[in-house]
C-alpha cells in the first residue's frame, strides 16, 4: 500500500527578509490608518492645532508669509557683457601690437594684443553698465530667514513688519 505525503518544496519557503519587509508594511500601514483618522496625534492633526487655539494669547496658525526686516543693504551689481566691449578691445589691442616687434615678434605682438584688449574692453564694458540692487533680509514668523532683492529702494526700514507677497514686501 502506497502512501502519498504532502512536503512543501523549498522554493515555496518565504525567507525571512520579505516576512520582515510584509511585517514592516503592515505596521506602517496601521500608523499611517491611526494619524489619518486621528487617533494617534501628530504635529499636522487637527487636535493639536484646536488645542492650541483654545490658549489665551497664543496663535493657532503663525502667519507662514510674515516677518520682521532684519537688514536692508545696498549693492552693487556688474552688468553684463554683451561682446561689444571685447571685439572693439581686441580689434584696438591687434592693432596696436601689429605696431610693435618684426617678423615673428610683430605676429606675437598682435595676438597678445588683440587677447589683451579683448579681456580689457569686456571688463570696461561690464563696468560700464554697472547697477545698483538692494537686498532686504527678513526673519519670518517661523524663524527662517528670506532675502529679497530690489531694484529700488525699499519703503520700509529695519524692525519694520511685512508680508511677503510674490516675492515683492508688503507692509502687515
Amino acid at each position: 500500500m502506497k502512501t502519498n505525503t504532502f512536503t512543501i518544496p523549498h522554493a515555496a519557503r518565504i525567507h525571512p527578509l520579505v516576512a520582515a519587509a510584509a511585517g514592516s508594511i503592515i505596521v506602517l500601514s496601521l500608523v499611517g490608518a491611526g494619524v489619518t483618522t486621528g487617533m494617534i496625534p501628530s504635529a499636522y492633526s487637527q487636535k493639536a492645532g484646536e488645542a492650541a487655539a483654545s490658549r489665551p494669547g497664543m496663535r493657532a496658525d503663525p502667519c507662514a508669509a510674515c516677518g520682521v526686516i532684519e537688514s536692508v543693504r545696498s549693492v552693487e551689481l556688474r552688468g553684463d557683457a554683451s561682446g561689444i566691449g571685447a571685439v572693439t578691445g581686441g580689434v584696438t589691442g591687434a592693432v596696436l601690437g601689429n605696431t610693435m616687434g618684426r617678423g615673428r615678434g610683430n605676429t606675437a605682438m598682435t595676438i597678445i594684443g588683440a587677447a589683451g584688449g579683448a579681456l580689457a574692453g569686456n571688463e570696461i564694458e561690464k563696468s560700464m553698465k554697472k547697477r545698483h540692487a538692494y537686498r532686504v533680509t527678513v526673519r519670518m514668523e517661523d524663524g527662517s530667514m528670506r532675502t529679497l532683492s530690489q531694484s529700488t529702494p525699499p519703503a520700509f526700514a529695519v524692525g519694520d513688519k511685512v508680508k511677503v507677497v510674490d516675492g515683492a514686501l508688503v507692509r502687515t
